[in-house]
C-alpha cells in the first residue's frame, strides 16, 4: 500500500495526469516550530483549500471544525474536485497544516489523497517551478463523498472514553502546555490536559519541514502509543497538529485512529469538562 506521503519528484511525475488536483491547505495561524510561511509563491496548478474560513462549519464558535457532508460536497464540487481525482495537499511552510486537509478528505471517503512531504518549502528546495496565482476552476466537479462519523469525534465522546482501557487519547501539544506549566494562547482556555491522556508532541515526529524517516517515527510512537488500544483519539490545540501525529501513526500501521475536532480549544474552555 502506497504511503500517504509523496515527494516533489513524484508530484512532478504526475503533472500531466488529467486526474491530478493540487490543493494548498495553508493556514494563517503560526504553528510553534514551523518555518516562516511563504505567502507569495504557490506550486503550479494549485487550488485553494481553505479549511479556516471555507471548508469548515460556519455555525460553530470553534475554529475550522469539520463541515457537514452536504457543505463539504458542495464546496468540493465548486472547487472542481471529482470522485476520481488524484489529490495532493500541501501547505506553505512544510508538513504542518496539510495533514488535516488529508484527514478531512479521507473522512469523506476519498481514497486517492496524498500529502506533499515538506510542502512548499521542500518544493522550493528542489528548485522547482513556482506560480503566484491559483488556478481558477471553470468546471464544477462531481465529488460526492460520504462523511464517516468515526473520523472526527466530539467532547461528549472523548469524555465517555476517559476511563475506557481500550481507548487512548493522545495530545499533540508541547509538554509544557500538556502539564499546565504555561498559559494557553487562547483567552478563556484553562491550562492542563484531558484526564488519562498522554502527551506526544507533534514536534517529535518532524525534522524541520518534513516528517522523520519511518524507522524514527516508529521509535517515537511506540514509546507512547499502545498496541493494546483498540482506538486512539488524537487531540491538540484546535485539531490541526493532532493530524500530524495521526498521520505518523497511520504511516506506521496503527489503526482505528480518530481526531477530537474541538480539541483543547473546546475542552479547556468548558468548565463542565474535567482537566488534569
Amino acid at each position: 500500500m502506497m504511503s500517504p506521503l509523496v515527494s516533489p519528484q513524484w508530484l512532478m511525475q504526475q503533472s500531466n495526469n488529467p486526474q491530478l488536483v493540487v490543493l494548498d491547505a495553508s493556514i494563517d495561524f503560526q504553528i510553534p516550530g514551523e518555518v516562516e510561511k511563504d505567502r507569495v509563491n504557490l506550486i503550479p496548478g494549485a487550488r485553494r483549500f481553505d479549511y479556516d474560513t471555507v471548508f469548515c462549519d460556519p455555525e460553530s464558535q470553534l475554529p475550522h471544525m469539520m463541515p457537514s457532508e452536504a457543505r463539504f460536497n458542495q464546496l468540493a464540487r465548486q472547487l472542481g474536485l471529482n470522485s476520481d481525482s488524484l489529490i495532493v495537499v500541501y501547505d506553505n511552510s512544510g508538513t504542518f497544516a496539510s495533514p488535516r486537509a488529508w484527514w478531512m478528505l479521507k473522512a469523506m471517503g476519498h481514497k486517492q489523497v496524498y500529502v506533499l512531504d515538506g510542502g512548499l518549502t521542500e518544493w522550493k528546495k528542489q528548485g522547482l517551478e513556482l506560480n503566484q496565482s491559483y488556478v481558477e476552476n471553470k468546471l464544477a466537479g462531481n465529488f460526492s463523498g460520504k462523511l464517516d462519523p468515526n473520523y472526527f469525534v466530539d467532547a461528549k465522546y472523548v469524555l465517555a472514553n476517559i476511563d475506557n482501557q481500550a481507548s487512548l487519547t493522545v495530545d499533540a501539544r508541547g509538554r509544557a502546555r500538556f502539564d499546565g506549566k504555561v498559559k494557553e494562547p487562547r483567552v478563556g482556555v484553562r491550562s492542563g490536559h484531558i484526564p488519562n491522556s498522554v502527551c506526544l508532541p507533534f514536534a517529535e515526529l518532524v525534522d524541520g519541514h518534513k516528517f522523520k524517516p519511518n524507522q524514527e517515527l516508529e521509535r517515537v510512537l511506540s514509546s507512547t502509543l499502545s498496541n493494546q488500544a483498540q482506538q486512539t483519539i488524537f487531540s491538540c490545540g484546535s485539531g490541526v497538529t493532532a493530524c500530524i501525529v495521526l498521520l505518523a501513526a497511520h504511516i506506521c500501521g496503527y489503526q482505528n485512529l480518530v481526531v477530537y475536532d474541538g480539541s483543547w480549544t473546546e475542552w479547556g474552555a468548558s468548565l463542565d469538562l474535567p482537566i488534569s
